[in-house]
């Protein structure tokens, strides 16, 4: 079972960002390996989903999963935030046990 939310935050977000692109019908979440921690976290516009993604949706937005990620970020809450002049997708990993310095990379 997975477990991945989504805040209204991130949501409205993302709904903003489809929208000025002009097509796409969600996100796609994944991990990949790099960084001096050794994962860091992936989003792609989803334009056509794969048959294997897992579908998550909620306030009116599409995230897709990538089921080989899910081992690593099942239970995260996505959410975008402002800090300073900063923004971004935030992830509360719940799987994470320790992240580099720099914030890009984590390790579970």
């Amino acid at each position: 079972m997975n477990n991945i939310t989504i805040s209204e935050r991130a949501a409205d977000h993302i709904a903003r960002y489809l929208d000025k692109r002009g097509k796409g019908i969600g996100l796609r979440l994944g991990i990949k390996t790099t960084g001096c921690s050794g994962l860091a976290y992936k989003m792609e516009y989803v334009d056509e989903p794969r048959t294997e993604d897992l579908l998550i949706e909620q306030h009116g937005v599409k995230l897709f999963v990538d089921p080989d990620s899910l081992q690593y970020i099942n239970g995260t809450e996505v959410d975008f935030v402002r800090e300073g002049l900063n923004e971004g997708f935030k992830f509360l990993n719940p799987n994470e046990k320790a992240n580099c310095g720099c914030g890009e990379s984590f390790t579970v």
